[in-house]
């Protein structure tokens, strides 16, 4: 289950990426802007400010999020990605943070692209992190004889499936897209006791979550908690340094021949 309060404990270091993707499309008037997997909607409503002409829509997987994203007044649905289907309208899409929850996207990238009409935009970020010591903490703990009949036969915690910017490059291109495909690392600068604990227990750690009751997921995260410590020393003043990779693309689709397009710059 997605906890809006625990998400937004970061809103600001979350926030970065999306911004940095956004910012790389060059739509001018789109008729109808997507935003899939919208979240608490804290971001969403950029959107609706940056493009206040344009139909917005937005989605999410956990009814908790769409009820955050809702109280900011969006118009928030119920939806899975897996299979959201373009309307003729459509001109952007967006979506942070949701594809390496989704196996199989990169099928999926594939026929958003061949729906899409002529020249929209679809812009993603992912995190590339998955092989980090906070991810391989989580990993090595989830394997111990305690937790792994629990966490290891669902999967859980396995590496995603995200590629680098030129395998994301590689399959839009071959839908025709003309594409903008980058990476970058960010070095999130936090505060407070374990730290990294509370950031990964507001993305990395929901499937954990949502496998154990009360008492073992405060168990989980109690042994958890001096992995990462170990993994992520705090300095003297009170600062742990997070270096966190992200994988950003934005892609255009083919123009029709008589609206041509630019690329994305």
């Amino acid at each position: 289950m997605w906890d809006p309060q625990q998400y937004l404990a970061f809103d600001d270091h979350r926030a970065r990426p999306f911004f940095d993707l956004v910012n790389r499309v060059r739509a001018e008037k789109p008729r109808r802007v997507v935003d899939l997997g919208c979240g608490p909607g804290n971001l969403t409503v950029t959107l609706g400010e940056r493009w206040p002409e344009a139909e917005l829509e937005a989605s999410d997987s956990s009814p908790e999020m769409v009820a955050a994203a809702r109280s900011r007044g969006i118009a928030a649905s119920l939806g899975d990605v897996r299979t959201w289907r373009p309307s003729a309208d459509t001109d952007v899409v967006v979506s942070n943070a949701v594809l390496q929850w989704v196996p199989g996207h990169q099928e999926l990238l594939l026929r958003w692209a061949q729906e899409l009409p002529a020249g929209a935009w679809l812009a993603f970020q992912v995190p590339g992190n998955f092989d980090a010591p906070s991810h391989i903490s989580i990993r090595t703990l989830a394997a111990t004889e305690q937790w792994r009949e629990k966490l290891g036969p669902a999967g859980l915690l396995e590496p995603r499936a995200v590629l680098d910017p030129e395998g994301y490059a590689r399959v839009l291109t071959a839908a025709g897209a003309t594409v903008d495909a980058w990476e970058s690392t960010y070095l999130q600068r936090l505060e407070g006791p374990d730290p990294v604990l509370e950031w990964v227990s507001g993305t990395a750690l929901t499937p954990v979550r949502d496998a154990l009751d009360e008492a073992e997921w405060q168990e989980f995260r109690a042994q958890l908690a001096p992995l990462l410590r170990e993994a992520y020393p705090a300095q003297t003043d009170g600062t742990t340094w997070l270096p966190f990779r992200r994988v950003f693309v934005v892609a255009r689709t083919a123009s029709s021949p008589e609206s041509p397009t630019s690329s994305p710059e």
